[in-house]
């Protein structure tokens, strides 16, 4: 079986086959984590997931499952679950804030309201917040390190046998008669026979897609990111701030995104990729002060892997026997329960009700 793609979604799918004694190869264009793994917020949370009832749920899930990966393979260096501040500095958007946390206690999610001045003693003290600022913290929520967790899973799914390729993007699916996966060809020549393909290549899962003559609908959403290196890290938690989102990312690094940023991404006067990384810093320093002397180490545009209508695309495509999809946003909160769920319809035909809302089929 190919898993097309080796973020943390396609990771975590092979290393789930693997470890059940599937024969996998993982395909990748570049080197695995290096994509839009590499360059997201990596928070782990369902308190940005209440659209729905059910999506909260598998996020819930999807937050339970990386506690236990980290208990199976380990925690160093990728799993860092020290909470996440929130806060708003509008009426409105605060009112919005806090109307979620009420919701969100009613469903069973931990929410602690504070202050500033709370948060600053509790748990930043490098932020400039005003002491009467009301703040909420989410004890359970956690950050990633992105690249440094598809590393293990892929480690992991090679002791179980499995094999890497990459550098290779896959250019053509073949079927057979019968309309069943029967071969990848990849970009540097090699055609690899495989019985069935699992599509978790993020931003070009639609062009996979159509390698099977399926059209997967996705949404055009880039975001931009930008890392900064500093001597040691003030900030010790992912935060949601009015109008930049801070984490640090180890080795004294933070990492900065803002959604008010990525609006001027899709302008037809879109500023370069440097211009958006000094305008996350400015933002960043007003909240904490200590960044000023930080330095920008990178900032890269990447497009998130959104189906169209929002929610993940998960499972086989019953018109083309032997293709799979792995395809969502939030990857990060995701990746480790959908890697289980999926290796679970494979492998024993069981499909969970946590997915029914997200089968391929529905587009």
């Amino acid at each position: 079986m190919a898993v097309v793609g080796v973020g943390v979604v396609g990771a975590a799918v092979g290393w789930n086959l693997a470890r059940r004694g599937v024969r996998v190869v993982l395909v990748d264009a570049g080197r695995p984590g290096e994509g839009v793994t590499n360059w997201s917020f990596s928070w782990v949370n369902a308190s940005n997931k209440t659209a729905t009832r059910a999506y909260f749920d598998l996020n819930v899930a999807g937050m339970a499952a990386h506690r236990d990966l980290a208990a199976r393979i380990g925690p160093e260096a990728w799993w860092h679950p020290s909470g996440h501040l929130r806060w708003a500095d509008e009426i409105e958007a605060e009112a919005r804030l806090f109307r979620t946390g009420e919701l969100l206690t009613r469903w069973g999610y931990r929410v602690e309201p504070c202050t500033g001045a709370d948060a600053r003693r509790r748990f930043e003290p490098a932020l400039a917040v005003p002491d009467d600022t009301r703040v909420l913290f989410y004890p359970d929520e956690a950050w990633v390190h992105g690249r440094r967790l598809v590393g293990r899973l892929v480690d992991e799914a090679l002791a179980c046998g499995a094999e890497l390729r990459t550098g290779a993007a896959v250019r053509d699916i073949a079927t057979g008669p019968e309309g069943r996966v029967r071969s990848l060809a990849l970009s540097d020549g090699a055609t690899l026979p495989v019985d069935a393909v699992v599509n978790a290549a993020g931003p070009d899962a639609a062009r996979v897609a159509g390698l099977v003559g399926r059209r997967l609908p996705m949404r055009e959403e880039p975001g931009a990111v930008t890392r900064l290196d500093c001597a040691e890290s003030p900030v010790r938690r992912a935060m949601h701030t009015p109008h930049v989102e801070i984490r640090p990312d180890g080795d004294g690094s933070v990492v900065l995104h803002s959604r008010e940023v990525d609006a001027l991404i899709g302008a037809s006067d879109a500023e370069p990729e440097s211009e958006l990384g000094l305008r996350l810093h400015a933002l960043a320093r007003r909240v904490v002060p200590d960044l000023d002397h930080a330095r920008i180490a990178r900032t890269r545009v990447v497009h998130r892997p959104v189906p169209g209508d929002g929610f993940p695309s998960v499972g086989a495509l019953p018109s083309v026997p032997g293709y799979h999809e792995a395809v969502t946003h939030s990857g990060i909160t995701l990746g480790p329960v959908l890697g289980r769920l999926l290796a679970d319809e494979v492998v024993g035909g069981r499909r969970d009700p946590l997915l029914a809302e997200y089968r391929p089929d529905r587009f």
